[in-house]
């Protein structure tokens, strides 16, 4: 058995092929069906975005076998000739392939480097075989410790502890600013999709207002239905602005719409609590020089841009810390398949134990004296019972983990080696 992969992905193919090769929601199951024939591909999972398409599978043949039935099935499946995938895919077998699952689900390989989206993704993908039913105990195997891997780059790193986009930025400045956003106010002026991203990111951290200012009022009204705001007359914007505790602006306009008059009106009407005003229009919308008045923190799309940079630097930095984690779980997880099957081992562990616990009770026959059939069963009740409470701790762990299977049956051994089941002699 071998894990093999294939795929496209933005770093690749340009956007028109992978829309082409793109798997549909409603047509996932039928695909998955095709793909699992249980000749060459005894398991199979496919993950389908914006920015990649990849076939994940374990083969029952040699791996080159797979690779070209994998190949052959999305080159029919979407009608797109061989050649053309060729050029534009990439493929993996065992010890890559698992390095590469895990670092697509630890969102190393994605275009934003941290981004959480993916993660989620490669569950749905995996929910989506499942229901299929075209996962078997290697992909299961595979999945979940891809899980843990990721789990265990995000709470070891700080790949995604810094924001790197515009619109998230904005969210990091006002924590920063105000501690915290329950019940927070927001002016949103002009409706661009930056602006808005940065809305609703806001809404999602606890912002409980938005106010949605926008020449074309149909829009801003819109807007309002959907994200659950307030369409205001964008003659209005200035005489409302003291409501907001954030003003976000993205509009075309090629003026300033707010000016320090307006801002230092606001601030005195909200008592000197502060505001925060962003400029994510080009060119800017709010006078640089409302910056100067106290209470009032301005920042622009330049501002906001150098902020995303030290970010991307940062996560690059822990980046590298991640992909040693990487490959050496990718390292442990391969050798461990390679060992085969835990169930096995779990098996002849039980055994073990038992076979022990037999030994001692034939050693104490003699001790024990003659028994009735019900004394032998319940004895062996007994026995079976300890084995199971004895043992089941163990094998849970054994399940969890990944790695060190047939390496714990012989440090098994080795501590408690077949004694002779010959008698005791009595002293």
């Amino acid at each position: 058995m071998s894990i093999i992969l294939i795929g496209i992905s933005h770093k690749t193919a340009p956007i028109e092929l992978r829309e082409r090769l793109a798997f549909a929601e409603d047509r996932l199951g039928a695909a998955l069906a095709q793909l699992v024939d249980r000749e060459a591909i005894e398991e199979g999972l496919i993950l389908s975005t914006c920015n990649r398409v990849e076939i994940l599978a374990s083969a029952s043949r040699a791996p080159e076998h797979g690779v070209e039935h994998l190949f052959d099935f999305l080159a029919h499946h979407h009608d797109c000739a061989v050649e053309t995938l060729r050029r534009h895919a990439y493929h993996h077998v065992d010890q890559d392939a698992i390095r590469h699952v895990f670092r697509v689900t630890s969102s190393l390989d994605s275009m934003v480097v941290g981004e959480p989206q993916i993660t989620g993704q490669m569950k749905e993908a995996y929910q989506r075989a499942q229901q299929a039913q075209t996962v078997g105990r290697h992909l299961h195997r595979l999945m979940n410790r891809a899980f843990a891997v990721a789990k265990r780059v995000r709470n070891e790193t700080g790949i995604g502890s810094s924001a790197v986009s515009i619109s998230f930025v904005a969210v990091e400045l006002a924590r920063k600013v105000f501690d915290r956003l329950d019940g927070a106010s927001v002016l949103l002026l002009g409706a661009g999709e930056m602006a808005e991203l940065a809305a609703r990111h806001l809404s999602g951290y606890g912002a409980s207002r938005l106010l949605i200012a926008n020449r074309t009022r149909e829009h801003a009204e819109s807007l309002a239905a959907e994200l659950n705001g307030e369409a205001v007359a964008f003659a209005d914007f200035e005489r409302r602005m003291s409501e907001a505790d954030i003003v976000i602006c993205s509009t075309g306009a090629p003026n300033y719409l707010i000016r320090p008059e307006a801002v230092r009106s606001a601030v005195a009407a909200r008592r000197n609590r502060p505001m925060l005003l962003i400029d994510i229009s080009v060119p800017r919308n709010i006078d640089p020089a409302s910056a100067s008045i106290d209470n009032a923190f301005v920042f622009d799309v330049d501002d906001l841009e150098n902020v995303v940079a030290a970010n991307r630097e940062e996560r690059e930095r822990e980046a590298f810390r991640a992909e040693a984690i990487i490959t050496a779980e990718a390292d442990r997880f391969a050798a461990a398949l390679a060992e085969g099957d835990p169930t096995q081992v779990i098996g002849a562990f039980r055994r073990e134990v038992a076979l022990m616990v037999q030994v001692e009770l034939e050693r104490s026959r003699r001790r024990l004296g003659p028994l009735s059939p019900e004394q032998e069963r319940a004895i062996r009740t007994l026995l079976n019972s300890v084995v199971d409470k004895l043992t089941m701790p163990v094998i849970k762990q054994l399940r969890e983990s990944e790695d060190g299977h047939s390496h714990f049956l012989e440090a098994w051994r080795e501590l408690y080696p077949h004694r002779d089941r010959e008698e005791d002699k009595e002293e």
